[in-house]
Parts: structure tokens; C-alpha cells; sequence
């Protein structure tokens, strides 16, 4: 148990240390975050605050995870994946911000990008790993007791489609101070424990990223002093996605990462029945978090619900795998 969290503990007091540093950093490099002119009002304050921080979160959590996963080539895989996902939305951050080309990467190259990184893992989960096309079925019990489905030949196109969701649910969800991350650390939790249940090796990558995330967010809460960009938002995504289909629990994400699930769907409902209704909306604003802050609620408020509905779900999912 200590050795499982601990990479929780030397990830956190690094990433505390190490941000009084990044930010003024960010800040010379001018990486100030670009705030629509469309969005909330309440946002323009936010103009000039350092982004790309994620990167900070990304490192640490590189580093002291692949220090205490030597002897676990999935966890290293995991790693790797998150890493490469990063360095996506590294790219992404880094033609935003310092090349002052509005779109970033191109959708088509982050696509691609995404699609690559998505290939490799693929063929690692195939030829190298022995977890198998089979999914556990929430709520009927842990790795040992519970059931499972082979999703079989459906697995390739539930496997795109989920990745691409997670990750895209990760960085839609990071639009408020603290959002993406509380939302994530609560999430990874429910990880942490079924990776510890489990004796997988994987606790320790899951423990690295709690512990980098916790020590982000105590200089991303309102008024926040820096953002992750997609440089921590893709890593996130990443992290989560591999390790739910490593770990054979990829249908809890709808469940733990129910508030991304809400991002992305919003975001889909609104753009289609924009299109299908000729200009109408059913969101005033999405993804559905600005709904809510158009709606009048304070953004801390929005970002405390949105966490204490994570972790309602989290504790559910927790009590789903392990009460047989």
C-alpha cells in the first residue's frame, strides 16, 4: 500500500515546488491564454493567464511514474501512451500560443496524430498484453467474481470510440478554474483502488498522476494562476482511456467520467440541432458547463457540483466492483 502511494506523495510536493518556478516561466515566454470574444463575459479576466502548465503535470507524472513502474511494462505502456498524448497537445499549445496561429494544429493533424499514437497501443494490446477483448460489466463485481462481455470484433470500433471520447471529454471539460482537474483526480481514484484490488501494477502511474494533478490544482483553482492547455487535457484523456482498457474497465468511464460524458454530448447535441434546426439552440452556451454559467451560477459553484457529482459516482462504481 505505502509503495503504491507514495509516487502520490513525491508527485505532489515536486509538482508544488516546481510551479512557483513554471509560471513566471510561461509568463516570459508570453503563453497567455486567449479568451473568446463569444464565450462567458466573466472569462475576459482570464486573458493573459499563463497556459501549457499541463506540461508541468506531464513530467512530473512521466518521470515518477516510469520510476516506480520498472518492473510493469503495462504501466509503462500507459505512461507512454499519456506522454505521447501530451506531446499532441503540446504541438496543439505551442502553435496557439507562441506561433500565434489561432487554430493550432490543424483538426485533420490532430486527428492523425491521435490516430497514430492510437495504432501502436493497439498493436501492443493485441501482440503483447493478455487482456483480451473482454470488458467488465459494471456493478457485478471485481476482476476475480465479476462478469464480463467479449466485445470481440465490435472491440476495435468501441475502443476508437471510446479513446476519442475520454480525450475529447477531457479537454472540452477543461473550461473553468479547476474543473478538469478535481473532476480527474476524483475519477482516478476509483483507478487507484481497482489497480490496488487488482494487483495489476499499474497503482503506481495511477497514484504519479494523482499526486501531479493535486499539485496543480493548487495553483489552477479560481482565480487561477495558470491553465494545463491541451497539453495536460490530451495527457489526461490518454492516461484515462489506456488505463481503463488495460485494466478491462472501460464501461465505468461512463460512469466515473460522467461529467465528461456530459461535455462531449452536449457539445454534440448543440452543434447538431444547430445544424438540423436552422440556427437554433438548445444550450445557451456548450459545452454544457458555460450552459450553466449563462444560467447565472458562479463558477466555483459549477466546478464544486460537477466535482461532488464525480465523486458520487467514483463511490458508486467503487461499491459496484467490489460488494460481491
Amino acid at each position: 500500500m505505502i509503495k503504491n502511494l507514495l509516487p502520490l506523495i513525491i508527485s505532489f510536493v515536486i509538482s508544488v515546488i516546481a510551479y512557483p518556478y513554471a509560471i513566471p516561466a510561461l509568463r516570459k515566454l508570453k503563453v497567455g491564454q486567449n479568451v473568446r470574444d463569444n464565450g462567458p463575459k466573466t472569462h475576459l479576466t482570464k486573458s493573459g493567464t499563463p497556459t501549457m502548465g499541463g506540461i508541468v503535470i506531464l513530467i512530473v507524472f512521466t518521470v515518477v511514474g516510469a520510476l516506480f513502474s520498472l518492473n510493469s511494462e503495462i504501466s509503462l505502456v500507459i505512461i507512454l501512451t499519456t506522454f505521447l498524448y501530451g506531446m499532441i497537445g503540446f504541438a496543439d499549445d505551442y502553435i496557439k500560443v507562441v506561433k500565434h496561429r489561432s487554430m493550432g494544429l490543424r483538426a485533420w493533424q490532430k486527428l492523425l496524430a491521435q490516430f497514430v499514437v492510437l495504432l501502436g497501443f493497439i498493436l501492443y494490446f493485441y501482440l503483447r498484453s493478455n487482456v483480451g477483448t473482454k470488458v467488465l460489466i459494471p456493478f457485478t463485481g471485481g476482476f476475480e467474481n465479476g462478469i464480463y462481455i467479449d466485445l470481440g470484433y465490435a472491440f476495435i470500433p468501441v475502443f476508437l470510440l471510446v479513446f476519442l471520447g475520454t480525450v475529447n471529454g477531457a479537454n472540452l471539460t477543461d473550461g473553468l478554474d479547476g474543473l478538469c482537474g478535481k473532476v480527474t483526480i476524483a475519477l482516478s481514484v476509483f483507478f487507484l483502488v481497482v489497480t490496488i484490488l487488482g494487483n495489476t501494477g499499474i497503482a503506481p502511474s495511477v497514484s504519479a498522476m494523482i499526486g501531479a494533478l493535486v499539485g496543480f490544482i493548487c495553483y489552477n483553482s479560481n482565480p487561477a494562476s495558470v491553465f494545463m492547455g491541451d497539453t495536460g487535457a490530451l495527457a489526461i484523456g490518454g492516461f484515462v482511456a489506456s488505463t481503463a482498457f488495460l485494466t478491462q474497465t472501460p464501461i465505468y468511464i461512463a460512469i466515473v467520467g460522467f461529467i465528461y460524458l456530459a461535455e462531449v454530448l452536449s457539445d454534440i447535441i448543440q452543434i447538431g440541432y444547430f445544424k438540423i434546426s436552422g440556427g437554433k439552440r438548445i444550450f445557451k452556451m456548450a459545452p454544457i458547463h458555460h450552459h450553466f454559467e449563462l444560467c447565472g451560477y458562479v463558477e466555483t459553484k459549477i466546478t464544486t457540483n460537477f466535482t461532488v457529482v464525480t465523486i458520487i459516482m467514483v463511490v458508486a462504481a467503487i461499491i459496484g466492483f467490489t460488494w460481491r
